[in-house]
């Protein structure tokens, strides 16, 4: 004789009730905690872990800005270099520290873990600072040699630390998860805010201790705040979710390209392709990773190394190099079709560069004082952090539920939208960035100051105030957009990864941004003997070199558009549990 369990709502709510519970129990996303064990929702990651990472980060970028922000006034006033020349070291070294985090994402990745990479990267980037500071403080040290190794030495830590921390926060977030999926889009969003808060911070109060109190001090207050941020870090242990080494991803990689280069004349007629297909959906997904890609047609030729042969049968040892299953080939494949956006987005990385270098510099001849006070020239970056403190907020708590109630989208608008309209406003910042400077320089001329290097020219540093407050706006667009992207559109074992992808596009910008100055430094200067870059600013050209850089991310925006028209979003599939039914379950009958 059959229930009728309609007849019975009470029987019902305490079933669900006793489903909800125990789906709450564990993590079902593979997270364990440091000793390996499961890890209980209610007790572990989300906000209450997110916001100790938040808080290192926010120490973090402190000790950095305190570094980068000032860097070219040290390099000029106390090391002696021409202005060009400390623009370019400094490009290299923020180019070099934006490529570091691939080797602490691979390291991560593979073999230690986000969490003992950061502990480790942790250390080095502290001797690193101690090591600056004493640089700066002792004549015994005070060599540009010693200078430039402790720098170094803050960069490599830098790479372990940058791309496991910001990945190790949105692991806290269960990616199957609704509730937490929404969490981790604003975790991203206020991610972005704390890097702000600490640069801001930095390029303030460090650059007037820097300036008018003592470059060891201005040094050493970075040296303990990373000691700081050690401690946090540290103190949250128990809170963490933890996700175990998935292997090296760069081996997978290679091996998808190794096995293809052997099939490249084999056939993949569908029905081949099948026999591999259906094996590889029996498989169990290890270190917990449960989405699996769904076939896809693009770069269809790496399909050639799933197709199995006499000699793959034959073949009996661990690893087959000529063999590769269908997960291996479509991971490799998402990783591929993130190239021509990554390539794109350098250009705004070439841009992002200047702020810390070329305005710098702009701002040091300008009229910087109110009152009796003095403002800093690499303080003015705070403009930028304070527009994107300002914003992000705005952003994430209005502009996110109306865009999602327009496009349906559950972040408002897609990654690619979002990160495309940061590049349309880094172009105007950059033509402000023009104007101004034909203004500064024809207040130097009227008031005879072009052969002054060292004078005041009378114009407030605030006329620059419109190209940073767009920088920042631009930012909260481009800059929290690529980090959701490649986060996200990596596959599940390269999220690490996925973040250095992202740093490195700063990075490799920063380099094209040498590039790209010591080109034109060299041609300007064969034609007529008007160079674009010398040591007295208003002798040069940076309005010229500012209207190129627009017209490049002009040109590049539009490649950019036709790219994000063709991109195909990352297509995944969970492995269905338990706990996923319940979680489903639980969704259908709270709606």
């Amino acid at each position: 004789m059959e229930v009728d369990h309609s007849s019975h709502p009470v029987v019902l709510l305490e079933m669900d009730e006793m489903i909800s519970t125990d789906a709450l129990l564990d993590v079902g996303d593979g997270s364990v905690d440091l000793h390996g064990r499961s890890v209980k929702r209610a007790h572990t990651g989300r906000w209450k872990a997110s916001l100790f990472i938040i808080g290192v980060e926010i120490a973090e970028r402190l000790a950095y800005a305190g570094i980068l922000s000032n860097l070219v006034t040290y390099l000029t006033d106390v090391m002696h270099e021409s202005t060009a020349a400390a623009a370019k070291n400094v490009n290299v070294w923020s180019g070099v520290a934006s490529m570091l985090p691939f080797v602490g994402a691979f390291v991560a990745d593979s073999y230690l873990g986000r969490y003992w990479t950061i502990t480790l990267s942790s250390i080095i980037y502290l001797m690193g600072l101690i090591l600056v500071t004493l640089s700066a403080s002792l004549r015994s040290l005070n060599g540009i040699g010693v200078f430039f190794f402790s720098i170094y030495l803050v960069a490599l830590g830098q790479g372990g630390h940058k791309p496991c921390l910001e990945a190790f926060g949105a692991d806290q977030f269960e990616e199957d998860d609704p509730v937490e999926k929404k969490h981790k889009s604003s975790f991203f969003n206020y991610w972005y805010c704390g890097i702000c808060i600490g640069t801001l911070i930095g390029v303030t109060v460090l650059s007037y201790i820097q300036d008018d109190v003592g470059w060891g001090l201005g040094f050493g207050i970075p040296a303990v705040t990373m000691s700081i941020a050690l401690f946090i870090f540290l103190c949250g242990t128990r809170f963490y979710r933890h996700k175990l080494p998935s292997g090296s991803a760069l081996t997978r990689i290679i091996h998808v390209f190794v096995a293809t280069f052997h099939k490249w004349n084999v056939s993949t007629s569908h029905q081949e392709k099948r026999k591999v297909a259906a094996a590889t959906e029996r498989e169990v997904l290890k270190f917990g990773s449960r989405r699996q890609y769904l076939l896809t047609d693009q770069f269809r030729f790496l399909d050639k190394a799933t197709v199995e042969d006499e000699l793959d049968r034959e073949c009996k040892a661990t690893r087959n190099w000529r063999l590769c299953t269908v997960q291996e080939v479509q991971e490799v494949k998402a990783v591929l079709g993130l190239s021509p956006i990554w390539m794109s987005c350098l250009i705004f990385g070439v841009v992002f560069a200047q702020s810390s270098t070329f305005f710098t510099k702009q701002g040091a001849t300008m009229d910087r004082k109110i009152g009796h006070f003095e403002i800093p020239a690499a303080s003015f970056q705070c403009f930028i952090s304070l527009s994107i403190i300002l914003l992000l907020p705005i952003y994430d708590r209005i502009f996110v539920p109306i865009a999602r109630n327009l496009t349906g989208n559950e972040r408002g608008i897609t990654f690619l939208q979002r990160i495309g309209t940061g590049m349309l406003i880094s172009i105007l910042s950059m033509i402000v960035a023009a104007l101004t400077e034909i203004k500064r320089i024809k207040v130097a001329k009227d008031n005879g100051l072009v052969d002054k290097p060292n004078a005041t020219i009378p114009l407030s540093i605030f006329q620059l105030l419109p190209q940073y407050m767009l920088f920042g706006i631009a930012d909260v667009f481009t800059m929290v957009g690529m980090q959701e992207y490649f986060y996200d559109q990596m596959p599940d074992t390269m999220k690490t990864l996925g973040i250095a992808v992202y740093l490195s596009v700063l990075g490799v910008g920063s380099f094209l941004s040498s590039i790209i100055i010591l080109v034109t430094e060299k041609l300007s200067c064969r034609s007529n003997g008007s160079c674009w870059f010398v040591d007295n600013l208003n002798k040069a050209h940076l309005d010229y070199f500012y209207w190129l850089l627009a017209s490049l991310s002009a040109i590049n925006f539009c490649i950019y558009i036709f790219l994000a028209n063709c991109y195909k979003y990352k297509n995944a599939q969970n492995n269905i549990s338990y706990q996923e039914e319940s979680c489903r379950a639980r969704t259908i009958l709270a709606s």
